[in-house]
Protein backbone atom coordinates (compact mmCIF):
# COMPACT_ATOMS: atom_id res chain seq x y z
CA UNK A 1 0.00 0.00 0.00
CA UNK A 2 0.96 3.50 -0.89
CA UNK A 3 2.02 5.93 1.57
CA UNK A 4 2.48 9.82 0.93
CA UNK A 5 4.50 12.48 2.92
CA UNK A 6 4.79 15.73 2.67
CA UNK A 7 9.04 16.19 3.27
CA UNK A 8 11.09 13.12 3.92
CA UNK A 9 12.06 11.75 7.11
CA UNK A 10 14.83 10.73 8.82
CA UNK A 11 13.81 6.78 7.81
CA UNK A 12 13.55 7.79 4.27
CA UNK A 13 17.03 9.48 4.40
CA UNK A 14 18.74 6.60 5.42
CA UNK A 15 16.89 4.72 3.10
CA UNK A 16 18.30 7.10 0.37
CA UNK A 17 21.59 7.36 1.36
CA UNK A 18 22.11 3.54 1.08
CA UNK A 19 21.28 3.46 -2.54
CA UNK A 20 23.69 3.09 -5.27
CA UNK A 21 21.08 4.24 -8.02
CA UNK A 22 18.35 6.43 -8.74
CA UNK A 23 16.29 7.02 -11.40
CA UNK A 24 14.94 10.57 -12.67
CA UNK A 25 12.39 11.03 -14.65
CA UNK A 26 10.90 13.98 -16.39
CA UNK A 27 8.55 14.93 -19.14
CA UNK A 28 7.66 18.38 -21.27
CA UNK A 29 4.09 18.93 -22.47
CA UNK A 30 5.04 17.80 -26.10
CA UNK A 31 7.68 14.85 -26.46
CA UNK A 32 9.42 12.06 -25.19
CA UNK A 33 9.16 10.89 -21.65
CA UNK A 34 12.61 10.87 -19.91
CA UNK A 35 13.82 8.19 -17.67
CA UNK A 36 17.48 8.40 -16.67
CA UNK A 37 19.28 5.91 -14.12
CA UNK A 38 21.95 7.81 -11.93
CA UNK A 39 24.83 5.97 -9.76
CA UNK A 40 28.19 7.40 -8.66
CA UNK A 41 28.51 7.38 -5.06
CA UNK A 42 27.79 11.08 -3.42
CA UNK A 43 26.16 12.16 -6.52
CA UNK A 44 23.01 12.80 -4.63
CA UNK A 45 22.45 15.07 -1.77
CA UNK A 46 19.58 15.82 0.66
CA UNK A 47 19.65 19.74 1.50
CA UNK A 48 16.78 19.36 3.85
CA UNK A 49 13.12 17.79 4.22
CA UNK A 50 12.09 19.40 1.52
CA UNK A 51 14.82 19.78 -1.06
CA UNK A 52 17.35 17.71 -2.33
CA UNK A 53 19.99 18.10 -5.61
CA UNK A 54 22.13 15.92 -7.58
CA UNK A 55 25.11 16.20 -9.52
CA UNK A 56 24.95 15.53 -13.51
CA UNK A 57 27.95 14.83 -15.52
CA UNK A 58 27.71 15.57 -19.14
CA UNK A 59 26.27 13.02 -21.62
CA UNK A 60 24.85 12.05 -24.80
CA UNK A 61 21.94 14.34 -24.49
CA UNK A 62 20.57 16.59 -22.27
CA UNK A 63 16.86 15.96 -21.69
CA UNK A 64 16.37 16.71 -17.72
CA UNK A 65 17.83 20.29 -18.18
CA UNK A 66 15.45 21.06 -21.55
CA UNK A 67 12.29 19.41 -19.77
CA UNK A 68 12.69 21.56 -16.40
CA UNK A 69 13.50 24.74 -18.37
CA UNK A 70 10.42 24.29 -20.82
CA UNK A 71 7.76 27.12 -21.03
CA UNK A 72 4.61 25.43 -20.42
CA UNK A 73 1.87 25.38 -17.71
CA UNK A 74 3.60 22.55 -15.25
CA UNK A 75 6.69 23.82 -15.32
CA UNK A 76 9.52 21.64 -13.81
CA UNK A 77 7.98 18.56 -13.09
CA UNK A 78 10.47 15.61 -11.69
CA UNK A 79 10.01 12.33 -9.87
CA UNK A 80 13.42 10.57 -8.57
CA UNK A 81 12.57 7.08 -7.86
CA UNK A 82 14.76 5.15 -5.35
CA UNK A 83 14.44 1.15 -4.97
CA UNK A 84 16.09 -1.66 -2.82
CA UNK A 85 17.69 -4.59 -4.30
CA UNK A 86 18.33 -5.95 -1.18
CA UNK A 87 16.27 -7.91 1.50
CA UNK A 88 14.21 -5.07 2.67
CA UNK A 89 12.02 -4.37 -0.10
CA UNK A 90 10.98 -0.14 -0.65
CA UNK A 91 10.21 2.10 -3.35
CA UNK A 92 10.35 5.70 -2.72
CA UNK A 93 9.95 8.66 -4.71
CA UNK A 94 10.33 11.72 -5.03
CA UNK A 95 7.87 13.85 -6.63
CA UNK A 96 8.61 18.04 -6.95
CA UNK A 97 9.96 20.87 -9.26
CA UNK A 98 13.35 21.06 -10.24
CA UNK A 99 15.84 23.53 -12.24
CA UNK A 100 19.60 23.38 -13.33
CA UNK A 101 22.30 25.34 -12.10
CA UNK A 102 25.59 25.42 -13.81
CA UNK A 103 28.76 26.54 -13.45
CA UNK A 104 28.13 30.14 -14.56
CA UNK A 105 25.17 30.71 -12.45
CA UNK A 106 25.30 32.98 -8.98
CA UNK A 107 24.29 30.02 -6.77
CA UNK A 108 26.77 27.33 -7.89
CA UNK A 109 29.57 27.73 -5.48
CA UNK A 110 27.56 27.61 -2.47
CA UNK A 111 25.74 24.34 -4.33
CA UNK A 112 28.95 23.02 -5.49
CA UNK A 113 30.30 23.29 -1.58
CA UNK A 114 27.56 20.05 -0.72
CA UNK A 115 29.54 18.18 -3.10
CA UNK A 116 33.29 16.51 -4.22
CA UNK A 117 32.49 17.58 -7.83
CA UNK A 118 33.09 14.67 -10.46
CA UNK A 119 34.82 15.26 -14.07
CA UNK A 120 32.61 16.34 -16.55
CA UNK A 121 29.88 17.61 -14.04
CA UNK A 122 27.99 20.06 -15.96
CA UNK A 123 25.29 21.05 -13.73
CA UNK A 124 23.34 20.63 -10.30
CA UNK A 125 19.93 19.79 -10.68
CA UNK A 126 17.64 21.34 -7.14
CA UNK A 127 14.81 19.44 -6.27
CA UNK A 128 11.76 21.11 -4.57
CA UNK A 129 10.03 18.35 -3.07
CA UNK A 130 5.90 18.54 -3.13
CA UNK A 131 5.49 14.98 -2.03
CA UNK A 132 6.89 11.64 -0.65
CA UNK A 133 5.47 8.61 -1.48
CA UNK A 134 7.42 4.88 -0.24
CA UNK A 135 5.53 1.26 -2.01
CA UNK A 136 6.36 -2.04 -1.17
CA UNK A 137 8.88 -2.80 -3.95
CA UNK A 138 7.85 -6.75 -3.45
CA UNK A 139 8.24 -6.82 -7.50
CA UNK A 140 11.70 -5.45 -7.36
CA UNK A 141 14.52 -8.25 -8.03
CA UNK A 142 17.14 -8.71 -5.52
CA UNK A 143 20.41 -7.74 -6.78
CA UNK A 144 24.35 -7.15 -5.91
CA UNK A 145 25.81 -4.10 -6.60
CA UNK A 146 29.38 -5.10 -8.33
CA UNK A 147 30.99 -1.67 -8.32
CA UNK A 148 30.62 1.29 -10.15
CA UNK A 149 31.64 2.09 -14.37
CA UNK A 150 34.58 4.44 -14.41
CA UNK A 151 34.17 4.86 -18.18
CA UNK A 152 32.05 8.34 -17.76
CA UNK A 153 34.29 9.86 -15.52
CA UNK A 154 37.24 8.21 -17.56
CA UNK A 155 35.80 10.00 -20.37
CA UNK A 156 35.83 13.44 -18.76
CA UNK A 157 38.75 13.36 -16.99
CA UNK A 158 40.74 12.58 -20.63
CA UNK A 159 39.18 15.54 -22.28
CA UNK A 160 40.91 18.67 -23.59
CA UNK A 161 39.13 21.65 -21.14
CA UNK A 162 38.45 23.40 -24.37
CA UNK A 163 36.98 21.03 -26.92
CA UNK A 164 34.96 19.54 -24.02
CA UNK A 165 33.60 22.42 -22.90
CA UNK A 166 33.51 23.84 -27.35
CA UNK A 167 31.45 20.37 -27.39
CA UNK A 168 28.87 20.41 -24.68
CA UNK A 169 28.03 24.31 -25.34
CA UNK A 170 26.85 22.96 -29.33
CA UNK A 171 24.22 20.64 -26.84
CA UNK A 172 21.58 23.62 -26.52
CA UNK A 173 19.00 21.07 -27.62
CA UNK A 174 16.92 18.35 -26.76
CA UNK A 175 16.16 15.38 -29.34
CA UNK A 176 12.59 16.84 -28.87
CA UNK A 177 14.69 20.29 -30.11
CA UNK A 178 13.71 21.71 -26.94
CA UNK A 179 16.63 24.28 -25.89
CA UNK A 180 18.94 24.05 -22.90
CA UNK A 181 21.40 26.15 -21.47
CA UNK A 182 24.79 24.40 -22.01
CA UNK A 183 27.66 25.20 -19.49
CA UNK A 184 30.14 27.14 -19.91
CA UNK A 185 33.35 25.62 -18.51
CA UNK A 186 34.77 21.94 -17.84
CA UNK A 187 34.92 20.37 -14.35
CA UNK A 188 37.95 18.27 -13.71
CA UNK A 189 36.34 17.09 -10.18
CA UNK A 190 37.96 17.41 -6.87
CA UNK A 191 39.67 13.96 -7.06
Amino acid sequence: MAEFFDALTEKHVAFIEKQPIFFVATAAADGRVNLSPKGYADSFRILSGSQVAYLDLGGSGNETHAHLAAEQADRGRITIMFCAFDRSALILRLYGRGRAVLPQDEEWDALAAHFSLLPGTRQIFVIDIDSVQTSCGWGVPMMELQHERDTLQKYHRQADPVEWTEKFKGRSRSIDGLPTRPTDRYIAGDA
